[in-house]
């Protein structure tokens, strides 16, 4: 990941909605979720959901796919270890007990099935 690529997901993940809805992805594992169910759970218009959700999109923080009708969404999860990489890539300068281990950190919060 490069810099430029950094920026821009870190500039998708800084709204509230697209945070939330990016997070609520995370959870929900490689199937993801329609964009309609997303905008219900997380009580935003589905018009400016499908906004958020573009703009993750663009970043690489999702996939998208259509099931008939609907719009599938899932988290990208290799686009998002690669940010989480890039992000900790020159940690602690050398001096890894000052970051602790921040694989443990990561491994606790994810589900098996999708952090592979």
């Amino acid at each position: 990941m490069n810099d430029d690529s950094a920026v821009d997901a870190l500039s998708a993940l800084a709204h509230a909605d697209r945070l939330a809805a990016f997070r609520m992805l995370v959870r929900a594992g490689p199937n993801g979720m329609a964009s309609g169910e997303i905008a219900e759970a997380l009580r935003i218009p589905p018009t400016r959901m499908s906004f958020h959700l573009a703009t993750l999109e663009r970043a690489k923080l999702l996939r998208s796919w259509r099931d008939g009708r609907r719009i599938l969404y899932a988290a990208s999860y290799d686009d998002m270890r690669q940010l989480l990489a890039f992000l900790t890539e020159d940690c602690c300068s050398g001096n890894p007990e000052i970051c602790g281990n921040l694989g443990d950190a990561f491994a606790s919060t994810c589900a098996p099935e999708t952090c592979r």
